[in-house]
């Protein structure tokens, strides 16, 4: 069974990653069904103990189911081939996620920017990076303006690392093959470009054998373009995004990829913050 976990707080935000998710279950019709957690956060253990003691009335408890079965509803009436289930729990929001995930391989948990239980809410917080580096399922990350699915371009930052292929498997598990690829090198020790030329020619090949990807292509961004400031490395890479129309980003977070730079550069959040595309986050078990 193939299943994409949304969590929702019944914003419009995680309601986009909703229909997000159900236009990615609708477009690749192979069987996906969607599982939505509403997470209790803001009260201690009120959830847990009207489980135990039904008699307990709670009202964000009614609120909250009341609203999951509104938007079970509007799934089903603009969706209605797409299997959904609910699930509630309590606590923290990471940590309750970390343990859904642990208990299914989902191909992905879709998660809206912007909202109270949001993407951004997974940077904040002591844990902030480790539970990003470490969360085994790929973490794909809707901003408001895009909550419509496209996969014609697919942009990957390359650094010409193993798991990058990986990252490129798991994308596929979740939306097929058919897109074009686009790898995105920034070129942070301003190499010779005939030798990076010459390496892309042999990676384009070696990912072709390893995915069937055919259509793929590349660009080179220059060291000049954020020479002055560790902030300008994001500004190259969603001028690239904006510049090439890429309708979904891949990042892999590999120690020794392009994602552990942006880490010590305190870049992470604010791509968070300014998601220009889909940004699909993915742990790969490759180490060069």
């Amino acid at each position: 069974m193939k299943k994409i976990l949304v969590p929702v707080d019944f914003s419009e935000y995680s309601q986009r990653a909703v229909d997000y998710a159900c236009q990615v279950i609708a477009t690749n019709n192979n069987g996906q069904e969607l599982d939505m957690v509403h997470i209790f956060t803001n009260h201690s253990n009120v959830y847990v103990n009207r489980q135990i003691h039904p008699d307990l009335v709670d009202p964000q408890v009614e609120i909250a189911k009341k609203e999951m079965d509104k938007l079970k509803e509007s799934i089903r009436v603009k969706f209605p081939a797409i299997v959904c289930h609910e699930i509630f729990k309590e606590g923290n929001l990471f940590e309750e996620v970390s343990k859904v995930t642990a208990s299914f391989a989902y191909d992905a948990v879709i998660m809206g920017t912007k909202g109270s239980s949001g993407l951004e809410a997974i940077f904040l917080g002591s844990n902030t990076y480790d539970v990003i580096l470490n969360t085994k399922t790929p973490v794909l990350g809707i901003p408001k303006e895009k909550a419509q699915y496209k996969k014609d371009r697919v942009g990957l930052l390359c650094n010409f690392k193993e798991g990058e292929i990986e990252v490129l498997l798991q994308a596929i598990n979740l939306i097929g093959k058919d897109f074009e690829l686009y790898l995105i090198h920034v070129n942070k020790d301003d190499r010779d470009i005939r030798v990076i030329d010459g390496q892309f020619k042999s990676w384009i090949q070696e990912i072709i054998d390893r995915t069937n990807i055919q259509n793929i292509s590349y660009t080179v961004k220059s060291q000049a373009l954020y020479n002055r400031a560790a902030e300008n490395l994001s500004h190259a890479i969603h001028s690239v995004l904006i510049d090439e129309q890429i309708d979904l980003l891949l990042i892999t977070k590999s120690r020794k990829s392009i994602f552990r730079k942006f880490l010590e550069e305190n870049i992470v959040r604010k791509m968070a913050y300014n998601l220009s595309v889909p940004t699909f986050f993915a742990r790969v078990h490759a180490q060069s």
